[in-house]
C-alpha cells in the first residue's frame, strides 16, 4: 500500500529577495527559498547582518520582498494590501519578542486574551477557557490576574508565549525569545514554546543567535551575507498522534 500524499507546506518561500534603496542600495536578502511543513520547529541563524530580522519581517507581512513569492497555507501572499495584511497577522499568526511588551496596566490574563480582543468579535469570551487551561500548562493558574511588574522575567516570557498562542495561529514567529533572559531561564522558556507547541502541532520559525538552543529544534536554516547557507535537519521525530 502506498504512503498518502504528504499535506502541502504551510510556508513556501521562492527566490525572495530584498533590497533597501538608497544612494547606494542595501540588499538584504538574495534567492532565499525554503518550504516549511505543518508542525516543524525551524531555527534561523547567522551572523549579525545576514539577513535574519529582514526575513522575519517578510515572513510576517510587515515588509514586502523586492523579488520572489511567499505562500502561506497554499496563499500567495507576497502583493497583499496593508489591511489584508493586518488581517491575517491578527488571525493565523503569533509573535514573540527577545522583550514581553506585555502592556504594564493589565494582568496576565487580560494580556494573553489581548488579540482575541482586538478580533472584535467576542473571540475574547469564548477562548478564555481555552487560555486558562494553558496557563495551567505553564504553571502560571496562581497568576493570572498578577500584572507584569509582579512576574519574574522567565514568567514574563511565559506569559508572551501565551499571547501568541491566544488565537490558536496557524505560524508562530519568535525573534530571539530567549535573548534577554539569563541561562537557567531561557533553557525552560525555549523549552516549554518547543512543547506546547509540539503538543498543539503549531509552526515556529525562531530567529536566535543561541546554537545550542537552534541544536535542540527540527531544522537550522543558516544565512550568510543574505543567502542560505546550509538547511539542516537535526533530527527526525515522531509526529504528534
Amino acid at each position: 500500500m502506498s504512503a498518502p500524499p504528504s499535506p502541502p507546506p504551510i510556508l513556501e518561500l521562492d527566490h525572495v529577495g530584498k533590497v533597501y534603496p538608497g544612494a547606494v542600495p542595501t540588499r538584504a536578502l538574495e534567492a532565499v527559498t525554503f518550504s516549511v511543513r505543518a508542525g516543524e520547529f525551524v531555527a534561523i541563524v547567522g551572523a549579525s547582518g545576514s539577513g535574519k530580522t529582514t526575513l522575519l519581517n517578510l515572513l510576517g507581512l510587515l515588509d514586502s520582498p523586492s523579488e520572489g513569492r511567499i505562500s502561506i497555507d497554499g496563499r500567495d501572499v507576497t502583493g497583499l494590501g496593508p489591511d489584508d495584511a493586518a488581517r491575517l497577522r491578527r488571525d493565523r499568526m503569533g509573535f514573540i519578542f527577545q522583550f514581553h511588551y506585555l502592556l504594564p496596566e493589565f494582568n496576565a490574563l487580560e494580556n494573553v486574551l489581548m488579540p482575541c480582543r482586538l478580533a472584535g468579535d467576542g473571540r475574547d469570551l469564548r477562548e478564555e477557557g481555552r487560555v486558562r487551561s494553558l496557563f495551567a500548562r505553564v504553571g502560571l493558574a496562581s497568576k493570572i490576574r498578577r500584572r507584569p511588574d509582579q512576574l519574574s522575567g522567565g514568567e514574563q516570557q511565559r506569559v508572551a508565549i501565551l499571547r501568541a498562542l491566544a488565537n490558536d495561529p496557524l505560524l508562530i514567529l519568535a525573534d530571539e525569545p530567549t535573548g534577554n533572559l539569563d541561562s537557567r531561564n531561557a533553557a525552560e522558556v525555549f523549552n516549554l514554546l518547543r512543547d506546547i507547541t509540539r503538543e498543539s502541532h503549531r509552526t515556529v520559525i525562531m530567529v536566535t543567535h543561541d546554537r545550542d538552543l537552534a541544536a535542540k529544534t527540527d531544522r537550522v536554516i543558516t544565512l550568510r551575507d543574505g543567502r542560505m547557507e546550509s538547511d539542516v535537519v537535526v533530527a527526525d521525530r515522531q509526529e504528534p498522534q
